[in-house]
């Protein structure tokens, strides 16, 4: 038997080359989330909005891998509107609960500034998610809103005798003070915060966002016992500059922030429960009611727009409630003599009445 040219071999190689440029230029969901990673990451998206879109659209694409569909060409209307109702059929296997309708926002918003961004770059003739409606959502309160009192018997209940007691005690002072995010606490850096002029400066907010907003005087007296007696003693060269590190000298993680708000929450037994939103939220709430114009309100958390700050214009509500119990003849349950009948009655209420 003759044996095969070198020119059939090269044939064979070309056409098993072919075969794996045709693989590799596939119109996948993984070939072109590449790309949309690599574009986000170029017009200066930050790395937790690009893992919080990762994480959403590959479940997206796992559900449709599951029903046979791999290419985004294959992606119809029909298709979406079937995961819009996964989604909110959807229950959690460990207990049941369904997705709030603000997870099923974040997935379906995701995938459809996707879509829409593979028809305007020219991979899609047609962007199918166009036509998806997202839900409302809920205009909900700040839940667990603490009052003074409850603020400080948090405060109260951790031991500042100890080291990581008093790094604890001025972190949460800090987010009592200033309402910053746990993550941009993590990212104080020593030189953000100007004792002189009572300010702190908030580095690479959410969106990338820098704001100065100040800080009070009793949160910058934690900050410089915290830097003499712990800082100074636990950091490690080559030092970050961080504010907050662990007694290892290393950076302070935001789960570590919650961690011990939660725990601080928990023994205070203030009946609410929370961690570092919480003081967020106590922060905005107390400087409203205390007169606090509500555009300050949004500089200080660092909301683009002022309709996210709005929630907290439920302090109204009881200032409403205060001057109806004022004011209002039927607000309040008081005891009175009868004069015709000489009983006790209930003003507002006719005794005589059986409905």
């Amino acid at each position: 038997m003759s044996r095969p040219s070198l020119l059939i071999y090269k044939k064979r190689a070309d056409e098993q080359d072919a075969r794996k440029v045709e693989a590799a230029e596939k119109p996948t969901f993984v070939r072109y989330f590449i790309k949309y990673c690599e574009w986000m990451r170029v017009v200066n998206f930050s790395e937790m909005t690009i893992i919080g879109k990762e994480r959403h659209l590959a479940r997206f694409f796992a559900w449709c891998n599951d029903r046979g569909v791999e290419e985004i060409g294959e992606v119809t209307p029909v298709l979406l509107e079937q995961y819009q109702k996964h989604l909110y059929r959807y229950r959690n296997a460990k207990n049941g609960q369904p997705l709030s309708v603000v997870s099923q926002m974040g997935e379906l918003s995701d995938m459809r500034t996707f879509f829409k961004w593979l028809a305007r770059k020219k991979y899609l003739a047609m962007n199918p998610a166009s036509e998806i409606d997202l839900p409302k959502l809920p205009r909900r309160l700040p839940r667990n809103v603490m009052s003074i009192a409850e603020t400080e018997r948090v405060l109260a209940e951790i031991d500042t005798n100890t080291a990581a007691g008093l790094r604890n005690r001025t972190m949460l002072e800090i987010l009592y003070s200033t309402g910053v995010r746990r993550r941009e606490l993590a990212r104080v850096c020593v030189r953000d915060i100007d004792h002189g002029r009572g300010m702190l400066t908030v580095r690479l907010g959410k969106g990338k966002r820098d704001r100065i907003i100040p800080i009070g005087e009793r949160a910058l007296a934690w900050v410089d016992r915290y830097l003499e007696e712990f800082r100074s003693r636990y950091a490690v060269e080559p030092d970050t500059g961080l504010l907050f590190l662990t007694v290892r000298g290393k950076p302070v993680t935001p789960d570590q922030i919650t961690q011990l708000a939660s725990r601080y929450v928990k023994k205070s037994e203030i009946t609410k429960s929370g961690a570092c939103h919480m003081f967020r939220h106590t922060m905005a709430t107390l400087m409203l009611e205390g007169g606090a114009d509500i555009r300050f309100i949004q500089k200080m958390l660092g909301h683009k727009q002022l309709n996210t700050t709005d929630i907290y214009t439920h302090v109204h509500d009881r200032k409403l409630k205060e001057v109806h119990t004022a004011m209002h003849p039927g607000a309040l349950l008081r005891p009175h003599k009868d004069r015709k009948a000489g009983e006790e009655s209930i003003q507002g209420v006719d005794p005589a009445s059986d409905i």
